[in-house]
């Protein structure tokens, strides 16, 4: 899955392709094609604990 900074033309790749948010993330998935799925942003830091 690539994280990429924009959806706008991930979306028009291919006609199956649908915007999903979830968890306060953009993702574009593709079921006939799913090399086409991406996420818009990027991971949480992690939080170091002592």
């Amino acid at each position: 899955m690539k994280v990429l900074a924009s959806l706008k033309q991930a979306k028009l790749r291919h006609r199956d392709c649908q915007v999903v948010k979830r968890r306060g993330r953009l993702y574009v998935i593709c079921k006939s094609n799913p090399r086409f799925k991406c996420v818009q942003g990027r991971p949480k830091p992690k939080i170091k604990r002592r």
